[in-house]
């Protein structure tokens, strides 16, 4: 698609932002209200976006898996996050981890997430996390992006097509949402019960 940005319509984020510093910022401010249940919460936001790819294609597969360190990656088989190219030719990705999203945010009624929790969007995790890394695979393009607490840190590297579609969010909460004990397999598995196109296999690498 090659228009002007000023054309294209906003559906779930506005094409036009890049970085809301104000956004990230009162979401890092209040953790309590944005990841209730701290990483329990922020995983379920990942899965969610998961859970919109499989419904839109009629079905899907995730992988989620939990690590030793914290860290917690979500990879699944849709299309990968909406890239385009502006009149100048340049690279445009939809700004789904540092702005907000349009659906869930200053609406009053906001839908629920399986742990009953307000869904608010990728920016909660991104803006939550020390880090968190984007990799996506669409038929136009392969890339992958850093962030450190929702900032973009990198651009969009290109990465090697592999012939599949998808995407790949591997983020490691702030230290204290990372306190105390973690979500359980079984757990993740029963709320991700909650989303019948979307078929989840839970992988726990942590350490017994």
């Amino acid at each position: 698609m090659d228009t002007s940005k000023a054309a294209w319509r906003n559906t779930t984020h506005d094409w036009a932002g890049v970085v809301d510093a104000g956004h990230l910022e009162s979401i890092r401010r209040n953790p309590a209200a944005f990841a209730p249940g701290g990483v329990r919460h922020l995983i379920l936001e990942v899965v969610a976006y998961a859970a919109d790819e499989a419904e839109c294609n009629d079905g899907g597969n995730a992988l989620l898996t939990l690590y030793a360190d914290g860290s917690v990656s979500v990879a699944d088989d849709g299309r990968g996050t909406d890239t385009r190219r502006d009149e100048r030719g340049e690279l445009v990705k939809k700004p789904v981890m540092a702005t907000k999203d349009l659906r869930f945010f200053d609406l009053p009624d906001v839908r629920t997430l399986p742990d009953g929790h307000p869904r608010r969007g990728m920016s909660v995790v991104a803006a939550l996390s020390e880090s968190l890394v984007h990799t996506n695979r669409r038929r136009n393009g392969s890339w992958t992006q850093r962030y450190e607490h929702g900032v973009p840190v990198t651009g969009l590297d290109p990465v090697d097509d592999d012939g599949t579609t998808g995407t790949l969010v591997h983020f490691r909460p702030a230290g204290p949402l990372r306190a105390g004990s973690g979500p359980s397999a079984d757990e993740l598995a029963r709320w991700a019960a909650a989303w019948p196109d979307l078929t989840v296999e839970v992988d726990d690498r942590r350490e017994d």
